[in-house]
């Protein structure tokens, strides 16, 4: 498929180390792909679903001890440990080299190696940045098929250049004590071994298209975020947009495919998704930031998505969709998860493969009773998205009018504030953080920062990636306000106050509001809040201007305390740190004594 020597000079020496039987190339072409789930069928490791309720729909099942993304085994590898920094696991790289060198050694024996030439954001353009991954999983490539632009139009856009992320993944054992993901930002290069989950795995999400992207970004004057991206469409056909930036159980995907209420919708309001988990974002000719979604699908949590809660996520899994860790319902050879609906199947194996009796249950126990894996997952296409934007192939992105950030705070946070600027915003994005609930292990109400929702995700030292945000503040001429949410406040008795899912697009509407200097809003201790009254609650249940007014109080002493838990968090992070971060900090600490 090439002549690109830096291509095939890097196939060869992996190859060498784990020595395939053959090297297929994937050329994105429709017939191999076929080929490749028929085979992946006859050997068990999909289960092709009812053609006429799931067309071109497959289940697919891990290793028991293999479900999700493994951040103890993720490690940042760089020449010195401090470049990794304090927040990341670190390994010195040329050691590592030499570690996983053992574990891959052979390991492709009586395999095949698959060769994916991929482009994270559509080829050829400004954005785009290419990958090569070397897998024998034909479940990595089928779900790289979906998630990334895979084909040989990615290869000849390559052309001679060096410039590609190398990447080797192989399933080895599946052994969870020699898991390992490394990325080694240093030379372009991720390596992935004893996984077989898609986190692990698909080494163009997370792994490139955040941690290596991230210090890419860096290097080279853009920004790559775990953000969402989405387009508020007016009644006269404007559309403005929105990137936000949230912790995981914090509903990021239902924002990104937000419905609008109806108060929106009969006046014609929509909203339209670009993208659902990851934003690479630079300063475009006019002095604005544009994003775009690098993705080409959705890798979404498949428990708790419904036709209520986020009936466009449903549709898109309706067709060429890969199902992962689900329950099987073999009555009619479909697949069922926790909160799909009231009807679990009576006749079902579990995530395991193990025959299931709904009836057992146990939400204390919700791996060992559920039907459905609760990291559970579905890839599909984002094109199959009811809500996808006219502008997800957009070659230049689309401009931004304000970033949010979010947490889950049930007392501190108000439901929304705004930065007084660049600086205080990315301030305000450094000290993310989300409290842990009774569905999580451990205590409850613990703080976890997050800053800009990366903290696994960052491919350097934290502290350089908040000096990369600030001097990103001073290249962008006309940059979008900075926003901080928070839609789980709760009352006395632990209940949420504001109703969330579609309703927060009533919040959006006065972020954008305030972009446009269309309304006031107040100034506190923390950043400028609305006027209770520009809170649009008409046809809202049970939610008057008083709850708003409850919603935007600043209860100064949680913010004390959370100020204390602010300067531990940075001294964590270490000696890198700005120092215009540490005097927000005390502009922050002084407002609220004042």
């Amino acid at each position: 498929m090439t002549n690109n020597k830096h291509v095939l000079g890097w196939i060869d020496e992996m190859a060498a180390l784990v020595q395939p039987d053959k090297i297929v190339w994937i050329d994105g072409s429709e017939e191999q792909a076929e080929a490749l789930r028929a085979e992946a069928c006859s050997t068990g490791e999909l289960i092709k679903l009812n053609e006429e309720l799931l067309p071109n729909c497959y289940l697919h099942r891990t290793a028991v001890n293999d479900v999700a993304r493994v951040e103890g085994r993720t490690f940042i590898c760089t020449s010195k440990k401090e470049d990794a920094g304090n927040i990341n696991n670190w390994m010195e790289k040329n050691e590592c080299y030499e570690k996983l060198s053992k574990l891959y050694k052979g390991s492709y024996k009586g395999r095949t190696m698959y060769v994916i030439p991929y482009s994270m954001g559509v080829v050829g353009s400004d954005f785009a940045k290419i990958g090569v991954e070397l897998t024998d999983s034909i479940y990595v490539v089928l779900n790289m098929l979906i998630m990334t632009r895979v084909g040989k139009n990615v290869i000849d856009a390559l052309g001679d250049s060096a410039d590609f992320i190398k990447g080797l993944h192989a399933k080895k054992d599946i052994d969870e004590e020699n898991r390992y993901i490394c990325h080694f930002p240093e030379d372009n290069t991720i390596w992935s071994i004893n996984s077989g989950y898609g986190g692990n795995v698909l080494l163009g999400k997370k792994c490139f298209a955040l941690r290596i992207a991230s210090y890419l970004g860096r290097k080279e004057g853009w920004m790559a975020e775990h953000m969402l991206i989405l387009g508020v469409e007016y009644p006269d056909g404007e559309v403005k947009y929105i990137s936000a930036a949230f912790p995981s159980a914090c509903g990021k995907t239902n924002l990104a495919m937000l419905i609008p209420p109806a108060i929106y919708a009969k006046k014609g309001y929509k909203v339209w998704t670009v993208g659902d988990d990851i934003a690479w974002i630079r300063v475009g000719e006019d002095g604005r930031l544009y994003a775009v979604n690098p993705e080409n699908g959705f890798f979404g949590v498949a428990p708790g998505t419904n036709e209520k809660s986020n009936p466009n996520a449903l549709a898109t899994t309706k067709s060429g969709c890969i199902f992962t860790n689900v329950c099987h319902d073999l009555d009619n050879n479909t697949v069922w998860w926790e909160g799909l609906d009231n009807n679990p199947p009576k006749n079902a194996l579990n995530w395991r493969g193990e025959k299931w009796d709904y009836t057992k249950y146990d939400k204390a126990d919700k791996v060992g009773t559920s039907g459905a894996h609760p990291n559970s997952r579905f890839t599909a296409m984002a094109t199959n998205c009811p809500c996808i934007s006219s502008e997800f192939n957009s070659l230049k992105g689309v401009p931004l009018s304000a970033i949010i950030f979010g947490g889950r705070r049930a007392k501190t946070a108000p439901l929304v504030y705004e930065s007084r600027n660049w600086q205080h915003g990315t301030f305000v994005g450094s000290i993310m953080a989300s409290e842990t609930t009774a569905a999580a292990s451990g205590a409850v109400g613990v703080v976890r920062r997050d800053p800009m929702a990366m903290r696994p995700f960052v491919g350097y030292n934290m502290g350089d990636y908040f000096r990369h945000w600030l001097d990103m503040g001073k290249k962008i001429p006309n940059a979008p306000k900075i926003f901080h949410v928070n839609w789980f406040r709760t009352d006395a008795d632990g209940n949420f106050i504001w109703p969330g899912f579609g309703d927060n697009m009533r919040v959006l509407m006065w972020i954008l509001a305030r972009c446009e200097g269309k309304v006031d809003a107040v100034e506190t201790p923390i950043g400028f809040v609305p006027k209770a009254e520009d809170i649009n609650i008409e046809e809202l249940d049970g939610v008057t201007v008083d709850t708003i007014k409850e919603l935007l109080t600043i209860d100064k002493q949680s913010w004390l305390e959370d100020v204390a838990n602010i300067k531990e968090f940075y001294a964590q992070v270490g000696e890198r740190v700005p120092a215009e971060l540490y005097d927000e900090l005390a502009t922050l600490e002084e407002n609220l004594t004042k």
